[in-house]
């Protein structure tokens, strides 16, 4: 009895790692409670419902309670990822967590989320890749479980924009939510798993997207505090064109390693931060309007978390099933941009 050809090249088997491979098994994701609609938006600054929904696809957004930090966030979606994994806190080597907006600069977030779930055995450390922090966090995850540092990880992307956001500012308020997600990873025997993930980015165009003050370069002052420097700043033209460049390139990439069509990918989940830059992705890389997961219009940009819960929802709507092959572009402040494929 032969055994059949694969449809697609696993590169990380290129590369030595024939017995060992990473697997995501099992997602979850929360949303905050409160709903804010576009309707609320034309109350508070000169914009409409029409002008938003036609530019950027967004309908409402999320926000977080204002005694719910990020932290809080992320540990009820790794509570969720976590029961539909079977997984006990005691099970979790590592936690991971992806955030522009942590509880605080120091200690990490993650060490906070490890308190809160009890995980007392399990490594932890933040990571700052912007809109790209999930899945650069699933391919930092993935180098400890094939090298059997670890056995079960936690990535979790989790954000409260709501805090960084100028509600003043008409550009950028109507764009971004609050939410988390995350993911389980372990070695999962006779699978593919994290097939291939393509990491880039521009410092060149650091000041696109950015919060000028609260590091070490502007600390907190009451200069900083009266010119907005807290705040989200971000250049939305040149961010636009630069987002739909590097999401398509590093997508054609991650194809071309695993010498893949985009045919054969069952779902492509990229960082949901513009419907228009969402449609143009997905049509330069010749996909099909169904085969492009949208979730957009109900949370916004919700930056290292987009991609984190709209994989969650994409899983328990049915959109994919296991063995599906799955594609995630993203893209963010840094500039950052990534790219995975996933045999789900």
């Amino acid at each position: 009895m032969t055994t059949p050809t694969p449809t697609f090249t696993n590169p990380r088997a290129q590369h030595g790692f024939k017995g060992r491979t990473c697997s995501i098994l099992a997602v979850g994701s929360y949303m905050p409670a409160r709903v804010l609609t576009n309707q609320e938006l034309e109350r508070r600054v000169q914009t409409s419902d029409e002008w938003i929904t036609t530019r950027t696809g967004i309908k409402e957004r999320r926000l977080a309670a204002d005694d719910e930090y990020t932290s809080d966030l992320a540990t009820r979606a790794a509570e969720a990822a976590m029961k539909r994994g079977g997984i006990a806190a005691s099970q979790i080597d590592l936690i991971i967590v992806a955030t522009i907006t942590p509880d605080m600069s120091c200690p990490a977030t993650a060490c906070l989320v490890q308190q809160k779930l009890g995980a007392t055995r399990a490594a932890a450390f933040d990571i700052e890749a912007a809109c790209s922090g999930f899945v650069y966090g699933l391919e930092i995850g993935q180098q400890f479980i094939m090298s059997r540092t670890y056995e079960t990880i936690l990535v979790i992307g989790a954000e409260k924009l709501s805090s960084v956001v100028n509600w003043n500012d008409r550009n950028t308020c109507v764009l971004f939510g609050d939410g988390a997600g995350a993911a389980i990873l372990q070695h999962r025997p006779a699978a593919h798993g994290l097939l291939t993930a393509c990491m880039g980015a521009n410092g060149e165009k650091s000041e696109l997207i950015y919060v000028p003050a609260g590091g070490s370069r502007n600390p907190a002052t009451a200069e900083t505090v009266a010119r907005a420097w807290h705040y989200l700043h971000m250049d939305g033209k040149e961010t636009f064109k630069s987002a739909v460049t590097a999401m398509y390139n590093a997508g054609a990439e991650a194809l071309r390693r695993c010498k893949l069509t985009i045919s054969q990918i069952k779902c492509v989940i990229c960082h949901q931060a513009n419907r228009r830059i969402i449609d143009a992705v997905g049509e330069r890389l010749g996909a099909r309007p169904e085969q492009v997961f949208v979730n957009l219009d109900k949370y916004g940009n919700t930056s290292a978390a987009s991609v984190a819960i709209a994989l969650d929802e994409a899983v328990e709507s049915g959109r994919i099933q296991r063995g599906d092959l799955v594609l995630l572009v993203v893209f963010g402040a840094g500039l950052t941009w990534a790219s995975a494929v996933i045999e789900w």
